[in-house]
């Protein structure tokens, strides 16, 4: 059981050319087969072509940038979000464990088009059963966020995915894959374009207070 939880924790940002060479896949499905080659036929080839491109001038004398030359903002994960663990209800105990999750690689790619950002962003990791796990479906909750960085740090963009794994019968642990492709955002300046950064975590929290029921204002 140890052996297979710290095989799940290996993180690492990679960049886009090595996974991303094919045509986008729908981003809310997961699938242990055919892993590695789902995860690399998700973004098209263009996302190594980030050379070194004149910024375009502007009236003003600023300027703005261009889908060659944007500098995509890096990946990491959120501090306490980077494993999910899962217990079986009314158990807090490693023997009521039901799953862990935990991230293995992520990739992005920018795009800039009629003076927007898009970033598509995404992720592998794996879901590792614990003692009180078993086959089923589960759902993993998956929080992306654009945060620009300073002495008072601004989120840009959030969202949570909610993202089912499937888990076959015989199976101690299986791959999950995700992409969002729906983090598009104003084009910044590039000096603030310099502190943003994706945040990638587990949210179970945010999970939860989505599925609370809206309170219906009281009638008088």
């Amino acid at each position: 059981m140890a052996g297979l939880l710290a095989a799940g924790m290996v993180g690492a940002c990679s960049s886009t050319d090595e996974f991303f060479n094919g045509q986008p896949a729908p981003p809310e499905k997961s699938s242990s087969t055919g892993f590695a080659d789902r995860f690399r036929s998700l973004f098209g080839s263009s996302a190594e072509a980030q050379a070194a491109v004149p910024a375009q001038a502007q009236p003003g004398g600023g300027s703005t940038l261009s889908s060659l030359d944007v500098d995509c903002p890096s990946v990491d994960i959120r501090q306490g979000a980077s494993t999910l663990q899962m217990n079986a209800p009314g158990s807090d105990q490693a023997m009521g464990l039901r799953y862990q999750a935990t991230f293995g690689r992520t990739a992005r790619q920018c795009t800039v088009s009629a003076g927007t950002l898009a970033i598509k962003i995404g992720v592998q990791g794996r879901l590792i059963l614990g003692p009180a796990g078993g086959p089923g479906e589960t759902q993993i909750p998956l929080r992306y966020a654009l945060v620009k960085e300073g002495i008072e740090p601004k989120t840009i963009w959030s969202k949570l995915y909610m993202l089912p794994v499937q888990v076959p019968p015989g199976q101690p642990n299986v791959p999950f894959t995700h992409v969002a492709e729906d983090m598009v955002v104003p084009v910044p300046p590039p000096a603030d374009l310099d502190h943003y950064v994706i945040y990638v975590g587990f949210d179970p929290q945010g999970a939860v207070h989505e599925k609370k029921p809206v309170r219906k204002p009281r009638q008088g």
